[in-house]
């Protein structure tokens, strides 16, 4: 069972910028990551998901703020997040696939394992 581990969240005013970081337990392979976000009262949404041939897959809302990276051999993936808004306070989770994932049709239900969730609060 992978486990997955996010830090990096946090308190920043509007325009800041944060750097989230997901580390998995586990060398098993995996073959794609995410972030995803669950704002009070919203359903969790997706927010980026990489494969492990770098392609990517951004929210609309986010384009062009956030960028999603991972370093598979140390299993670790970032999202670095700037010019961030209020509207991008949530909890941020992280997700992972060891079967490869369709990025057009990639659902909640294509990552099996998800990490607790790290706060980010973005004040105006």
């Amino acid at each position: 069972q992978v486990q997955l581990a996010e830090s990096g969240g946090g308190l920043v005013q509007t325009g800041g910028s944060l750097r989230l970081s997901c580390t998995a337990s586990s060398i098993f392979s995996i073959l794609a990551m995410a972030w995803y976000r669950q704002a009070p009262g919203e359903q969790r949404e997706l927010v980026a998901i990489i494969t492990i041939s770098n392609s990517t897959k951004y929210a609309d809302s986010i384009k062009g703020r956030f960028t999603i990276s991972w370093a598979n051999a140390k299993n670790t993936m970032w999202l670095q997040m700037n010019n961030l808004k209020p509207e991008d306070t949530a909890v941020y989770y992280c997700a992972a696939a060891h079967q490869p994932v369709l990025l057009l049709s990639a659902t909640q239900d294509s990552f099996p394992h998800w990490g607790q969730g790290t706060q980010v609060t973005v004040s105006s």
